[in-house]
C-alpha cells in the first residue's frame, strides 16, 4: 500500500453527504480523519486489518503500538468489550464509576477485548482501549457505523492536530477524506487521560491527559474504600 495515492477531500462533518461518503469508505476498507472532542483522529473498522494497516501507514505509525476503539454510546461497549470477563474483575466498580462520570469524555480505559479484534488493533495484548467522545456529531456518525478504531491524525511523533488544515498539513495524500469541524472546543482540547483497568494490581493512570486529576481523586476514593 502507497501512503500518498490519495487525493484527499476535506468536507463539512455536518454534512450527511459528507458522512455517506466516510461509510462507503469504511464499506471499502478505507481510512478517514475526523475531529473529536480532543484532537482529529484517523478513523477506521476496528475488525479489519488491511484498515488498520492502511492508518498504520499513514501516520508512519510504529506496529508495537496499539489503536484505541471509540464509541457512540453505552450499547456498543460490548461489541469490543468482554463484559463478561470484566463482570468477574475486582475492578468492575470503579470502572462504573469512571464511565459514569466522565463518558462521554476525555477518559480512555483500557478493558478487556473482544477476542475477534484482530491483533494488528490491539498490538496482540488482550485488551483493547475504549473511549466514548463528547462530541455530537461524531457520536451521531458512530451510531451509523459502530465502534470505530481511532488514533490521532498526525504522523508518528508530530504534533496533534485541531483543525483540518493541521490535519492537510500533515497527512495530505495519506488519507482520502477530512470531515471538518473547526469548533473552537476543538481547537483548545487535550489528549485524553488513559486508566488501565486490567493489571492484577488495580487501576493505573497511564497518560495524564485532561482529566488527571479529577480520575486520580476518584481512584484514591476507590483505593481508600478498599483498603477499610
Amino acid at each position: 500500500m502507497n501512503p500518498s495515492r490519495y487525493t484527499t477531500r476535506v468536507l463539512p462533518l455536518a454534512d450527511p453527504a459528507a458522512q455517506q461518503e466516510a461509510v462507503a469508505l469504511l464499506a471499502q476498507e478505507e481510512i478517514f480523519a475526523a475531529p473529536t472532542d480532543t484532537v482529529y483522529g484517523i478513523f477506521c473498522r476496528p475488525d479489519s486489518p488491511t484498515a488498520i494497516a492502511r492508518v498504520y501507514l499513514a501516520k508512519a505509525r510504529p506496529p508495537d503500538k496499539a489503536i484505541p476503539v471509540l464509541i457512540g454510546d453505552m450499547a456498543q461497549l460490548e461489541l469490543v468489550v468482554q463484559l463478561v470477563q470484566m463482570a468477574r474483575s475486582p475492578w468492575l466498580p470503579i470502572a462504573d464509576q469512571l464511565m459514569a462520570n466522565f463518558w462521554p469524555g476525555a477518559l480512555t480505559l483500557v478493558l478487556p477485548a473482544e477476542p475477534y479484534l484482530p491483533p494488528i488493533l490491539t498490538a496482540g495484548q488482550p485488551t483493547v482501549a475504549v473511549r466514548m467522545p463528547a462530541h455530537a456529531a461524531l457520536c451521531a456518525l458512530l451510531r451509523q457505523t459502530g465502534p470505530l478504531a481511532a488514533t490521532s491524525a498526525n504522523r508518528s511523533s508530530g504534533p496533534d492536530t485541531h483543525t483540518a488544515a493541521e490535519v492537510l498539513a500533515q497527512l495530505d495524500g495519506s488519507i482520502p477524506l477530512i470531515l471538518q469541524d473547526d469548533a473552537p472546543a476543538v481547537h483548545a482540547s487535550l489528549s485524553s487521560t488513559v486508566v488501565d483497568l486490567t493489571h492484577p494490581t488495580g487501576p493505573r493512570i497511564l497518560r495524564a491527559g485532561q482529566l488527571h486529576d479529577a480520575v486520580s481523586r476518584l481512584l484514591d476514593e476507590f483505593r481508600g474504600a478498599q483498603g477499610r
